[in-house]
């Protein structure tokens, strides 16, 4: 049976993407006694959100931080945001330490289930501690990927392995040549097998992509 919290969690179109009690060293903030880092993986979350605000003028990180309010307060939790602090919130640190996952060689987080896919919005603060099974990240599914599809299939190389080239990418997706990568989302994460069934549609797809540029121009 589904513990009660995630199914709040599933209800308000978010996903559960990793769970710890935190130690001192993982730099957990209000001595919190449990965390569960919550997300995107598919399509629930997009989908309330473009049913409550405009996708083509409103924020995510605006809806997110008055939806997960109200999930919090019901949850009696506090919610902390990747996109709070500065410097951030330890969030992928967070996700390898609560079985979400591997880094993969984009520099992403590669979910076992969610694979690229996937997103983390907000992170539940709980002062008490749950009887929930820590979660298995597994095997690294890309130390048995030899052919390493993510690092060849960026129109623009993007990706080397080691690091991003942010500006080789911006340009590209502004360009004509862009359009694919615009319109369906990034042909690195789409060429990892892991995952395949949670990539995201054109719609969520073309409004990450114009989030991203958007925040490259404020740069």
């Amino acid at each position: 049976m589904e513990h009660p919290v995630f199914t709040a969690i599933s209800r308000a179109g978010f996903t559960p993407l990793g769970w710890f009690a935190p130690e001192p060293e993982d730099r957990v903030p209000e001595a919190a006694r449990f965390l569960i880092l919550i997300g995107n993986a598919g399509p629930a979350m997009f989908r309330r959100f473009a049913r409550e605000r405009d996708p083509g003028r409103d924020a995510m990180d605006d809806w997110t931080r008055a939806v997960v309010t109200d999930l919090a307060r019901g949850l009696e939790a506090k919610a902390v945001y990747p996109f709070d602090t500065d410097p951030p919130w330890p969030f992928l640190t967070w996700a390898r330490r609560g079985g979400a996952g591997h880094v993969s060689p984009l520099g992403l987080n590669i979910h076992p289930v969610y694979g690229l896919w996937h997103a983390y919005r907000a992170a539940l603060l709980f002062p008490v501690a749950f009887d929930i099974p820590p979660q298995q990240a597994g095997a690294h599914p890309c130390e048995g990927c030899a052919a390493r599809p993510c690092l060849t299939a960026c129109p623009v190389s993007a990706f080397d392995g080691k690091g991003y080239d942010v500006a080789a990418c911006a340009g590209h997706l502004r360009s004509a040549a862009g359009g694919p990568c615009m319109g369906g989302g990034c042909l690195a994460r789409h060429a990892c097998p892991v995952g395949q069934g949670f990539a995201y549609a054109p719609a969520q797809a073309e409004f990450h992509m114009r989030a991203f540029l958007a925040a490259r121009q404020e740069a």
